[in-house]
């Protein structure tokens, strides 16, 4: 297992947003490498099912398409994505060996009610994925503003120094401002994975 390394200013990470219509059978997944001091190293993409259960594997296959060994952790933007298709950031860890964090900017409440609203027949699974999600912890940012974290493999303190040092202004931690900005733009382009 890597630790995150927060003296290396050059430490990398895959930094992974999301973008999709409400109509559209699939989301467009942006994966940026982006070093701590804001240079961009690499680019990936991927997909996932709206309303399925196909975003872990979705990043997995991301993450072995950019054969970087030099990434550190992956930072992802939000973990139910796609209209409820949860990702498992326990497994990705155990497969990546490699701090995984999830960062949402909102209270997430009454998640088990909305996933029985749009699946009648099969929330059960639905549900069992969400409990299994690691607890969700609030970070204040230097910025003033909170989100939300879920974690593997690495310490609140070092995911609150990473976000504070990734965070230049708002809630967004850079890296994925640009992700979610370039997975945003290849949806308005109609460009698909």
């Amino acid at each position: 297992m890597r630790s995150l390394h927060l003296e290396k200013k050059g430490l990398r990470g895959l930094a992974i947003a999301e973008s999709f219509l409400p109509n559209s059978s699939n989301s467009i997944f942006s994966g940026i490498v982006m070093r701590r001091d804001f240079v961009i190293d690499d680019f990936v993409f991927g997909n996932a099912t709206l309303g399925g259960d196909d975003a872990t594997d979705s990043i997995l296959k991301m993450y072995d398409e950019l054969d970087r060994p030099d990434v550190s952790y992956v930072l992802i933007s939000g973990l139910i994505v796609s209209m409820y298709n949860i990702i498992d950031i326990k497994k990705l860890f155990d497969v990546l060996k490699i701090p995984v964090i999830g960062v949402s900017y909102h209270d997430s409440l009454g998640i088990e009610d909305a996933l029985k609203h749009h699946f009648p027949n099969s929330y059960e699974s639905k549900i069992l994925e969400y409990k299994k999600l690691s607890k969700r912890e609030k970070i204040t940012l230097h910025t003033s503003h909170d989100i939300f974290v879920r974690r593997e493999g690495c310490t609140l303190n070092d995911v609150k120094h990473l976000l504070n040092d990734l965070t230049i202004h708002g809630s967004v931690p850079e890296p994925l401002r640009v992700s979610q900005l370039l997975a945003k733009k290849l949806l308005e382009k109609g460009l698909s994975f």
